[in-house]
């Protein structure tokens, strides 16, 4: 494959030396995951893009601190190019701001969650248990860090996921687009750090409760395979009614 990843933010110094990046994460991810082929990695905070998606199989969407419904220039700069994206029906790849940058411009409402952080081990009902690496499952759980959510469903996107925290946890358009909000790509050690950066924030008993759920394990590696699917073009889910 040949994969675009768009990192929309950058790490914390301190933690940057031993994960280097939000895309190096997700090249790992994928590569563990049994993707083989061409990743280019471009921060679109530093303002950089490919000269042309035209080469590319897929485009991924990172995380960020930053609100999907930001003003901020680089912000606006994304939105205009996942439009074309969409429009040129190239196919696309969300996690968290990324599933929700997709699902805003695809007209859904997005915002901060009433019912304030997710985060540490989270769990969903998996609604496309035929999905080609699904395995069957009914249920995945996975790293969350989050206080803005996707409130409505895409018109014309399918539920893959959901919680009652969460209620679009993941979607899907055809064969298009594939968006979850919690993160496959972070590991325990990772998710560790960043609950500690935002444990004033969370709350002693939150905080707590978070951090004792990260011993239970997760399933990024089982949605990196769908990822891998996705892209490969092997997708084609039918989830329960």
């Amino acid at each position: 494959m040949k994969l675009c990843i768009l990192e929309n933010d950058y790490l914390d110094p301190a933690i940057e030396p031993t994960y280097i990046g939000y895309g190096t994460m997700f090249v790992r991810l994928l590569k563990d995951a049994g993707a083989t082929g061409e990743f280019d990695i471009f921060n679109t905070v530093k303002g950089e893009y490919p000269d042309s998606f035209e080469a590319y199989d897929a485009v991924l969407l990172t995380g960020s601190r930053t609100d999907s419904f930001s003003q901020e220039p680089w912000v606006l700069a994304l939105r205009d190019k996942v439009e074309q994206l969409l429009q040129a029906k190239k196919k696309l790849v969300g996690v968290c701001f990324g599933h929700q940058l997709i699902a805003l411009i695809l007209g859904a409402r997005v915002g901060r969650a009433p019912q304030g952080w997710g985060a540490g081990r989270m769990a969903y009902q998996w609604l496309a248990p035929d999905m080609p690496e699904a395995q069957g499952r009914d249920s995945i759980a996975l790293l969350a860090s989050h206080q803005d959510q996707v409130f409505d469903l895409p018109e014309g996107a399918t539920l893959l996921a959901t919680s009652e925290f969460c209620p679009v946890a993941a979607f899907a358009v055809e064969d298009r687009v594939f968006c979850v909000q919690p993160h496959p790509e972070f590991v325990e050690a990772y998710s560790a750090f960043i609950l500690d950066k935002r444990r004033t924030t969370l709350g002693e008993a939150q905080y707590q409760s978070c951090t004792d759920s990260l011993a239970k394990g997760h399933d990024g590696d089982a949605v990196a395979r769908m990822m891998v699917a996705f892209i490969e073009g092997k997708i084609a889910s039918s989830p329960r009614q």
